[in-house]
């Protein structure tokens, strides 16, 4: 079975005067295919913006997609890109749902005295 991963903003708090984002929610839900096992890595970011730096992003600007890679820069450890960050969540969430398909595969329930 596949495994399918996710990654998401869940919301994002912020100063309504000057729209600066100062709390991000985010998850990596990964899933199989047949979506009976999931495993899910979700999160708090927080930032400290300043409205007046030049590359300050507005409120009403912001893609999910920037905000997932201010998600994954907050990820990195050691040397890592934040691409190999977010490779790493992914593997990690992926191999716990292939040990979730893997366990339920070998359960088995029932008597023997039962046919």
């Amino acid at each position: 079975m596949a495994v399918t991963t996710t990654w998401s903003i869940l919301d994002m708090k912020r100063t309504a005067s000057d729209g600066n984002v100062y709390d991000v929610r985010w998850q990596c839900l990964a899933k199989n295919d047949a979506g009976s096992e999931s495993a899910v890595e979700a999160g708090k970011l927080i930032l400290n913006a300043d409205p007046s730096d030049p590359d300050f992003i507005p409120y009403a600007d912001l893609t999910e997609a920037t905000v997932l890679g201010w998600v994954y820069d907050s990820l990195i450890e050691g040397d890592e890109t934040a691409d190999e960050a977010k490779a790493r969540i992914e593997a990690n969430r992926t191999a716990k749902v292939d040990a979730q398909i893997a366990k339920n595969n070998d359960t088995a329930s029932g008597m023997p005295w039962v046919a």
